[in-house]
């Protein structure tokens, strides 16, 4: 058996790693910056959208993914396996829903989600997930909040975080930016002058995802309205104006 065969088997190696999991991380790293933030009214994730090539369709692509009406979610690595991800997380929201009646605690959902995750870091035949997800969400018992979950099923709560090739420098950059006390417009200002900072060329509002949950409410039409957060993607003339804003 080659040494570079058994490097990439799921079992420890003498030094305690997991080669997959280095190899998986690895493909984060070259995937674009990804942003979240959580505020003290909200949360905001935002990442780069760039396509290979001018002649693909940008609306065919999708890189913050609503998972359920107070849940949403955006990664960093690679495409395929975050579309995945995304069936399984909107799959296990439907079936808590029908079994609750109401959406899955934003935790509930991550610890489903990491669950997965970790079970592809050891199932023979299968490779572990080469993405790390930022999901965000509003719920009565937690409010606002914001997790990362990385290839290896380990999940953290943060107060802001960033995944992706651009990582330590946006790290570096929230952490000078960061305050407890900030508010979910001026966190979407952050996440914005964030992906600023590593972004090479013009950044406009075609090259941009921004998803957004606040505790303002929404309302539901019907005798008795009923109020509650909302996670929805910003529209592309909504990221040009907060883009004018920080020019």
């Amino acid at each position: 058996m080659s040494g570079d065969y058994s490097f990439s088997l799921t079992t420890f190696s003498p030094s305690g790693k997991l080669g997959q999991i280095e190899h998986a991380l690895n493909a984060v790293n070259r995937g674009v910056t990804s942003i979240g933030i959580k505020a003290t009214n909200g949360v905001v994730i935002a990442t780069e959208k760039k396509s290979a090539s001018t002649l693909i369709d940008d609306e065919s692509t999708e890189k913050v993914a609503v998972i359920c009406d107070s849940i949403g979610m955006v990664y960093s690595g690679m495409g395929p396996d975050f579309r995945l991800l995304v069936s399984r997380a909107r799959k296990y929201a439907q079936q808590y829903k029908q079994l609750y009646m109401e959406n899955p605690p934003t935790r509930i959902l991550v610890e489903q989600i990491a669950r997965v995750m970790q079970d592809y870091t050891h199932r023979g035949g299968v490779r572990p997930f080469g993405v790390s997800l930022l999901i965000v969400g509003y719920d009565e018992v937690n409010g606002p909040s914001l997790y990362q979950v990385d290839p290896s099923g380990s999940y953290w709560a943060w107060k802001a975080s960033a995944i992706g090739k651009n990582m330590i420098n946006a790290k570096t950059f929230l952490e000078k930016r960061y305050n407890d006390e900030i508010e979910l417009e001026d966190a979407v200002h952050t996440a914005i002058l964030t992906l600023k900072e590593g972004f090479e060329g013009q950044i406009t509002e075609t090259s941009l995802e921004i998803g957004i949950i606040g505790t303002s409410t929404i309302g539901v039409a019907g005798k008795d309205r009923e109020e509650f957060p909302l996670f929805r993607k910003l529209s592309p003339s909504e990221v040009k104006d907060y883009l004018a804003n920080i020019a």
